[in-house]
């Protein structure tokens, strides 16, 4: 397990003074680099390697928002490693041990120069460590697509949505389905599924549909191909008792941890 402190700054927070989507999806992005960075499996080596971790879906579930100056913990760790892809958990908590949000993700691991999925060796595996996995109802990887949408205006990818892999980072995707949300919808859980890369200058196309309890938005090449679809899920299912507990509390863990005190944002 890796892990950081931090405090929930005012650019985070919207006008009611909660962190917003974008930034608890950041504090996740993040933590998985420092991660990464912690085990000398960091941006630079990867690049060099000429492979990278390329995210193809997570599942962020909310229990409430942190607040304007609240201290946070932000938490992740592997928990497989089979073939082409990795598994990881996150979680974000209070002081007191309150389990905000979490999240399940799956990571396919590139050769970025030929682009094609490449083997997680023993090596790679050992470095990460695994931990157990988080006890949360975790959805299908891939995402159905409604027959019926509206398509709204096209977008063109700005430069500065571009990540060190040269393509629109993960977070931005749902930055942008964010915007066909109603305001009045009240967002519980997140789920992204990613298709295909989008590059500076792309034409992105919205395909949107609105289904109580879920917003659905595809966001599609000209030709409508998906390069990403995001839902967004006002509730989630019903949980025994000792997954409730699991999710909403964090117990004292016997697993190990790498501090992060250095990354603080």
């Amino acid at each position: 397990m890796y892990e950081f402190d931090s405090r929930v700054r005012y650019s985070e927070t919207d006008a009611q003074g909660r962190m917003t989507w974008l930034a608890l999806m950041d504090y996740f992005q993040d933590c998985s680099v420092f991660h990464s960075e912690a085990v000398n499996l960091g941006v630079e080596v990867w690049t060099d390697a000429q492979k990278a971790w390329i995210l193809s879906s997570w599942q962020i579930c909310l229990n409430r928002m942190p607040r304007l100056g609240e201290q946070v913990t932000t938490q992740t760790w592997a928990y497989g490693m089979k073939g082409f892809y990795g598994y990881r958990n996150f979680s974000m908590n209070s002081r007191d041990g309150e389990r905000m949000a979490y999240a399940n993700s799956v990571w396919v691991l590139m050769d970025t120069k030929k682009g094609i999925p490449v083997r997680v060796t023993k090596e790679i595996s050992d470095a990460y460590g695994l931990d157990p996995q988080l006890p949360m109802q975790c959805s299908e990887r891939k995402i159905m697509l409604p027959e019926k949408y509206e398509e709204k205006d096209s977008l063109v990818v700005p430069s500065y949505f571009i990540d060190t892999n040269h393509h629109m980072n993960n977070t931005r995707y749902v930055q942008v389905a964010m915007e066909y949300v109603p305001k009045e919808f009240r967002t519980m859980e997140v789920r992204v599924e990613y298709k295909k890369a989008a590059m500076c200058r792309d034409v992105i196309v919205p395909h949107v549909t609105i289904e109580d309890p879920r917003v659905t938005v595809a966001l599609c090449a000209p030709d409508g191909q998906p390069y990403a679809v995001v839902v967004f899920l006002k509730a989630r299912k019903k949980m025994k008792l000792a997954e409730y507990q699991d999710l909403y509390y964090v117990k004292k863990s016997r697993l190990r941890s790498i501090s992060g005190r250095g990354y603080g944002r």
